[in-house]
């Protein structure tokens, strides 16, 4: 395909993202991006969760993590399905009656300013290592 075609259709589609953001902006505020007004149905919520905590390493190594390791991996399925109703029957409650967008905010309030820092460096350091412990997996598998 010729280059300038392609940038034509690069430039196309970013121009179509942006309309399509600001017609579906007019009626938002900056909290809209964090909170979505707190009018998200409950079941696009859910599979916002699940969505996000499920990973293509996750759809390669659950196979056979679980035919190598027998059901200890069910283990971890029930811890999850636990943390989630923890997080909808106690949390969600304190975050709405708190108006808070995420545990951060929650931790500064209960604890303080360290405690709200150290919970933030901890998120990012894990989240870094299982990022580039994702990319380290998907390298190995088309290696």
């Amino acid at each position: 395909m010729n280059s300038g075609y392609l940038l034509l259709i690069i430039v196309l589609y970013f121009s179509l993202l942006m309309v399509i953001a600001r017609i579906t902006s007019r009626h938002s505020s900056d909290n809209t991006y964090f909170d979505g007004n707190r009018e998200s149905p409950w079941f696009l919520v859910a599979f916002g969760m699940i969505g996000s905590g499920i990973s293509a390493v996750s759809l390669v190594s659950i196979p056979g993590n679980v035919g190598t390791n027998n059901l200890y991996y069910f283990q971890f399925i029930l811890g999850t399905i636990a943390g989630y109703l923890f997080i909808v029957f106690i949390l969600t409650p304190i975050y709405y009656k708190l108006k808070l967008i995420s545990i951060y905010s929650y931790l500064n309030i209960r604890f303080g300013k360290i405690t709200y820092k150290t919970g933030s460096l901890f998120f990012l350091v894990s989240q870094s290592f299982g990022a580039a412990l994702r990319l380290l997996i998907s390298i190995k598998i088309f290696k």
